[in-house]
């Protein structure tokens, strides 16, 4: 209970943190995202109007300490403000709109790419020398050095508009209402993910292999795989209950990291296929120098990627017996 009080007060600090850094940048920014939103306007826009808009939105001219406060307290009551460029749609409404795809998308590419990465790097290391390591891990470095963007267009290519197996984009029909309810939505979903889901993952799949793969060389020459296998243990458990196990903990704070950043979704991955994800939502505000939108999802993703660390640090004292034993 000590470790975890501890780790929480450091977590709580840090998004506090990340939270005045992230009211800091944007009004770091040159330019006025009001004037600018009606910078192309047809009819004429009167200063009070101006005025009374950037009360709406938040910029009001009051000293940066009331500011902040103020800033601070709609953060943890949940009123994050409205979108300057979707106006009059608040912030909570659109990145609730695009979190759920994000972290469908990349949440699942991630968790896909560490168990078939981690499995792929056991046997590489178990087999270490022998011509599947030799022809796996290479290939697996080659395929994560290409750019993403190489990967989904050839892809996009060649199954959606080469072959047509499959749609070239959107998360689902286009014209078709999301049914939550409706089996043949999820159905629909998934079959629309396909591609961007491949991109996704096979990105990913190297690093976690290469980490795996790393740690497990590093205690095979340890005394209790030795002891072990002079008892006689099957092949199976000496690679997966005792080696596997031992190797796992980097690999856990790696997932962590990964998971924790999935709430940014995949930018190049939304764009070329058209995904409703968060990496778009976050483009068009960089774009539109929305502000309310960029603090709103700077915090989310930092909000993620605390939280992931904080359950990192629990699953490693979960898995490792002395880091227990050492914070009695």
């Amino acid at each position: 209970m000590a470790f975890f009080l501890r780790r929480l007060s450091f977590y709580f600090m840090a998004l506090i943190f990340a939270a005045t850094l992230n009211f800091i940048l944007p009004r770091a920014m040159p330019g006025d995202p009001v004037t600018m939103m009606f910078a192309n306007a047809t009819a004429e826009v009167t200063p009070e109007r101006i005025e009374s808009m950037k009360k709406l939105l938040g910029f009001v001219d009051a000293p940066l300490p009331q500011q902040y406060l103020s800033y601070l307290a709609n953060i943890f009551t949940g009123n994050w403000g409205i979108s300057i460029k979707y106006f009059p749609i608040t912030v909570n409404e659109l990145l609730g709109s695009a979190v759920g795809w994000s972290l469908f998308l990349t949440g699942s590419a991630i968790v896909l790419a560490f168990c078939i990465g981690s499995v792929l790097g056991i046997f590489a290391a178990w087999r270490r020398g022998s011509h599947y390591d030799s022809f796996i891990s290479p290939s697996m470095l080659v395929v994560q050095s290409i750019p993403s963007v190489v990967v989904a267009m050839l892809v996009l290519y060649t199954f959606a508009i080469g072959l047509e197996w499959f749609p070239s984009g959107n998360a689902y029909t286009v014209g078709s209402h999301p049914d939550w309810g409706s089996w043949a939505f999820y159905k629909d979903v998934a079959y629309h993910a396909v591609l961007p889901l491949f991109c996704a993952t096979i990105a990913q799949i190297g690093g976690f292999l290469i980490s795996m793969r790393n740690n497990m060389i590093n205690l095979l020459n340890e005394d209790f795989i030795t002891m072990a296998k002079a008892k006689g243990l099957s092949e199976n458990r000496v690679v997966f209950n005792y080696a596997a196990r031992n190797s796992m903990l980097p690999s856990v704070t790696a997932l962590s990291m990964a998971l924790g950043s999935a709430i940014s979704g995949q930018l190049i991955v939304e764009m070329i296929f058209n995904y409703p994800g968060l990496g778009t939502v976050l483009l068009n505000a960089i774009h539109a120098r929305d502000y309310q939108v960029l603090q709103g999802q700077l915090l989310l993703m930092t909000m993620f990627m605390l939280f992931f660390n904080f359950l990192a640090d629990l699953m490693i004292v979960y898995l490792d017996p002395r880091l227990r034993k050492g914070g009695k």
